[in-house]
């Protein structure tokens, strides 16, 4: 008679471990064979799926066998007293123990890949795909249990075996899973333990089978001692380790995020959510606003908690709660708390494009500083109101002691009040952040009036932001964040006297110094994105991509800022010409809930891409959402750019008159800063094209002149001068092709391949001269990227481009048709030819016209028949 003794019920009957296997094997061939065999394993190893087996097979072979599970659960002298007597086979399992020396050993260790795939068929009944064989193996770390409840979806069995666990056991298990299994002084302070007894709980803790070789939670393991270990002592588990980690001073990041979702609360667990916020804002943003809203959850009202809430959530892109956070601290009786509410406010507003607002409030948070000892908070000695002329809103001198919410900003209905921050960081009840740490930090206070100085300059008023500049500013410490935002601020301000040939230089300065000091920064705007609109006005394309993709990789301003650098690097590649890279870099965004100046550069990005893709349909459904969005918008210094693209389309789809107010606006502001050439000459070449589009040759004269009159201020807004005569005189007839030619070659030479290849084809499809037609459609073809095509049986290339005079005969009658709406087929009828040979003269005409696709060929076919002296 067999004896089988602690054996669960397997829900495997064959084991799936090779050595057990081979063992099975082995008794099989000779049953009657002595064996006093000890199976050494953690749990979960398939120890009873092989008793289970052995007993099966003595069995069936009439030998009587003593058969152990669990071994270890008894004392020495019970399974002494088991084995005394027993004369057949001997098999004990049990967990890692010391074993005597007459004993044979049989060690299961982990599964491998192909034994997983095994489990799997043996389980599901169906063979294991190796790619997921291999992640369950990673998952599970080849221990037989936790791979089989997975696959079985029964990973709640592990529930009464951890309520069964030593309770030093289960706190050690829980506070691996919460990050702190390699932290020795940590667990032995959590354990009551010295080092000398803390090795004991750990082997108690592997003979679960729940660790991996190198002691860490198996990842599968992880999710169970997390999901369905005792609640209550994981909570208290967890708040004892943060509140160690605490006292110490030491990273809570990890431990803290275990907590989320658990409704941990009160002080202990409010400090804990509070610094591990602080710790993820620099990284993550999304992660600190859950960790700031958990603090304040779990009973941290403090300002010092609502403005790292307010500064995360508007990091990760979520306006509307820092909005309502930063209006609600403006309302507090501490004037710092006021002064941070402002500076968060000031940039929402900044990103929703109300400057003049914005810089009201940052000029009023950086007085407000000086009033209780913070650092960076100059004076505007003698200044009025700093918006100056053309701003609007606003009550009253922003230093005044006037409510700086006023209107425009949302209705607080979650203000925080409550006590300031606690001088013993770590302490339970504090709120975790270090000692002497302020709200938002000396460097936000320090480029405060930097930042309003960008936004006076933005708005028209230059005297104000240099008497914000030029005021002193004491104690302000020399840190990378003060300096960048003050060279930044500077650039700007330059940017707007002269030819301002420093500025690009000054941003890209402020850009590169400020990279390395950024981490959870909020900015109303980066010194990439203004060095890439400074770029973009002057022609320097090659200098705005890389400052960009910098900004962008680096993670400047979170995701904030991530949507504002992506739509700048659409801009720049749609600038040069590059349609594809521009449509991807839009394509990125797309989807996102924007604000209103993000808003802008995409709907004028995309209208700006229908344009040059001569999509008439896109263009027309684009021109609304892009109007819209510039109704939205204040007119800034800072949105000339999409602004004059919003010109060309509105001219382009007869809705001129609608922006035209805009354009005023904009001019007035330009006429305030003194007509600066860097910004000016953009928004003029936009103009100039839409009066070409309306026909309106008096305006597009005065244009030329302005153009003209800035010319001397560099290559690029000569070599827009000189292109702007081209056009004139290419629409007038009277031009001379080699001055065409070297115009459309100098833009080409600063990046602007798109207009260059459009003046030097515009001027083909108007001249009679055939020879200087093939110069410049070969010209328009270099300048765009497209090679020219040779004609079957020629040595020269096609005389094509968009001349008419390059087609045959027969491909102008085939030209006619389809331009008046028929088919292919339809065309083929009249013409007593197939509709395949239509298709064949169009592709053919598509070559010589060097259009890129079917719409531009259809766009450009419909412009030259439609002339007077169309053949």
């Amino acid at each position: 008679m067999n004896t089988l003794l602690s054996q669960a019920s397997p829900s495997r009957t064959v084991p799936v471990h090779p050595a057990a296997r081979q063992l099975l094997d082995q008794v099989t061939a000779d049953p009657a064979a002595p064996l006093r065999l000890a199976v050494v394993a953690p749990g979960g190893y398939g120890k009873s799926v092989l008793l289970a087996a052995l007993d099966r097979c003595y069995r069936a072979a009439g030998v009587e066998a003593l058969l152990v599970d669990d071994a270890d659960r008894l004392g020495a002298d019970q399974l002494e007293e088991l084995l005394t007597g027993a004369d057949g086979p001997i098999v004990v399992a049990h967990r890692p123990a010391a074993v005597s020396s007459s004993w044979t050993l049989l060690q299961l260790g982990p599964l491998g890949v192909e034994d997983i795939a095994r489990l799997v068929s043996a389980v599901t009944g169906s063979p294991a795909e190796p790619a997921a064989a291999a992640e369950l193996h990673a998952r599970s770390g080849g221990v037989p249990r936790l791979a089989e409840r997975e696959l079985l979806g029964r990973m709640e069995d592990f529930r009464p075996e951890l309520d069964e666990l030593d309770d030093d056991v289960l706190r050690y298990l829980i506070a691996a899973e919460a990050g702190a299994g390699r932290n020795l002084d940590l667990l032995c302070a959590l354990l009551d333990r010295t080092p000398d007894q803390l090795p004991a709980i750990v082997d108690a803790a592997r003979a679960t089978g729940l660790l991996g070789p190198d002691d860490a939670l198996l990842p599968l393991a992880a999710a169970a001692v997390r999901d369905f270990g005792p609640p209550a002592r994981r909570l208290t588990t967890v708040q004892r380790l943060v509140e160690l980690q605490l006292a110490n001073g030491l990273p809570v990041l990890d431990l803290a995020r275990s907590l989320l979702g658990t409704g941990s609360s009160g002080a202990s667990a409010a400090a804990a959510f509070a610094a591990a916020a602080a710790e993820a804002l620099p990284a993550d943003a999304r992660l600190a606003t859950r960790l700031f809203e958990a603090a304040a959850e779990a009973g941290d009202r403090s300002p010092a908690v609502t403005a790292g809430w307010a500064r995360a959530t508007a990091l990760s892109g979520d306006l509307d709660t820092a909005l309502r956070l930063g209006d609600g601290m403006l309302g507090a009786a501490d004037p710092e708390t006021r002064a941070a509410g402002a500076a968060i406010a000031a940039t929402v507003l900044a990103h929703r494009g109300e400057l003049a607002r914005s810089a009201e409030l940052y000029h009023w948070a950086s007085r407000s500083a000086e009033t209780f000892g913070l650092p960076g908070g100059a004076g505007l000695p003698g200044a009025g109101h700093p918006g100056g002329a053309g701003h609007s809103g606003g009550a009253g001198h922003p230093g005044s002691a006037a409510d700086p919410a006023g209107a425009g900003l949302s209705g607080s209905a979650g203000h925080h009040s409550g006590s300031g921050l606690s001088a013993g960081a770590g302490l339970p009840g504090s709120t975790g952040f270090p000692t002497g740490t302020r709200l938002l930090g000396a460097g936000t206070w320090a480029g405060a009036d930097a930042f309003a100085a960008i936004a006076l300059v933005g708005t028209g008023d230059v005297d104000g932001a240099r008497r914000l500049l030029d005021a002193p500013a004491p104690g302000v410490a020399p840190t990378l964040f003060a300096g960048a935002a003050t060279r930044m601020a500077r650039g700007i301000a330059d940017s707007v006297s002269g030819c301002a040939t420093e500025t690009l230089s000054t941003l890209l300065g402020a850009a590169a110094m400020l990279e390395p000091a950024l981490g959870g920064t909020l900015l109303p705007d980066s010194p990439a994105a203004l060095a890439a609109l400074a770029a973009l006005h002057t022609g320097e394309l090659a200098l705005a991509e890389p400052v960009l993709t910098r900004a962008l990789d680096g993670g400047i301003g979170g995701d904030l800022l991530s949507a504002r650098h992506r739509l700048l690097l659409g801009w720049v590649a749609m600038t040069a010409g590059d349609l594809a890279t521009a449509a991807e870099h839009r394509d990125a965004v797309a989807g996102r809930t924007l604000e209103a100046r993000d808003e802008l550069f995409f709907a004028t990005l995309e209208l700006g891409l229908a344009r040059r893709a001569s999509d008439l349909v896109g263009l027309q459904r684009s021109w609304h959402r892009a109007y819209q969005a510039s109704m939205r918008q204040q007119t800034d210094l800072f949105t000339l750019l999409p602004l004059g693209e919003l010109a060309i389309a509105a001219a382009r789809t007869g809705a001129f008159a609608k922006i035209s107010g805009q354009l005023e606006r904009a001019h007035a502001l330009l006429a305030r800063l003194g007509e600066p050439p860097l910004w000016t000459v953009s928004l003029v070449w936009h103009e100039l094209h839409a009066a070409i589009t309306l026909e309106d040759a008096d305006a597009a004269k005065a244009h030329l002149a302005t153009l003209a009159t800035h010319a001397h201020c560099g290559r690029h807004p000569s070599a827009l001068a000189t292109a702007a005569r081209c056009w004139l005189s290419v629409l007038s007839g009277t031009f001379d092709p080699d001055t065409i030619a070297a115009a459309a070659a100098e833009m080409h030479d600063l990046g602007l391949r798109w207009d260059a290849a459009r003046l030097a084809g515009q001027a083909a499809i108007r001249t009679s001269d055939r020879k200087a037609m093939v110069q410049l459609l070969e010209a328009a073809r270099q300048f765009q990227g497209t090679a020219a095509r040779r004609e079957p049986g020629t040595s020269e290339p096609a005389a094509a481009g968009t001349g008419l005079a390059a087609l045959s005969e027969r491909e102008l009658e085939v030209a006619r048709l389809i331009v008046e709406g028929l088919t292919y087929k339809q065309a083929g009828s009249k013409l007593f030819i197939s509709g395949k040979t239509v298709e064949h003269h169009m592709a053919r005409i598509r070559g010589k016209l060097g259009a890129a696709d079917r719409r531009e060929l259809l766009a450009t076919l419909r412009e030259l028949l439609s002339r007077p002296d169309a053949p």
